[in-house]
């Protein structure tokens, strides 16, 4: 037992660190939290809240595996490398997918709502 909460101490060490060190991090944050409001806002439906959740742990998993790699490039390999440089964008792109996804569903459940408001 005293293991298993040894690993939940190690792992909330690296959120911190994430949430601590990370530009982008707190830009999706900040992201999730303007999206949260406004789910509030117009009263989105639990499949709705479901899509939401899932995107914002995509993004903010993706970011934290993003940092992972790039600073275990930058231990293993210091001068700049070809390879080292493709392993990082690499990981910068899957983040760039997984907020774009959530940007999509953003807009799918958010649009709708958006227009009847106006309109």
């Amino acid at each position: 037992m005293k293991r298993l909460l040894k690993s939940f101490v190690f792992a909330w060490q690296g959120i911190k660190a994430v949430f601590s060190s990370e530009q982008n991090m707190k830009i999706h944050v900040a992201v999730a939290i303007t999206v949260i409001f406004f789910g509030f806002v117009f009263s989105i439906s639990s499949a709705e809240w479901i899509s939401v959740v899932i995107c914002i742990g995509l993004v903010v998993s993706a970011e934290m595996f993003n940092t992972a790699f790039e600073t275990l490039v930058d231990k293993v390999s210091p001068d700049k490398d070809p390879l080292a440089g493709k392993t990082k964008d690499i990981a910068a792109g899957a983040v760039l997918l997984a907020a774009i996804i959530s940007v999509v569903v953003g807009i799918i459940i958010f649009l709708p709502k958006l227009i009847n408001l106006i309109f």
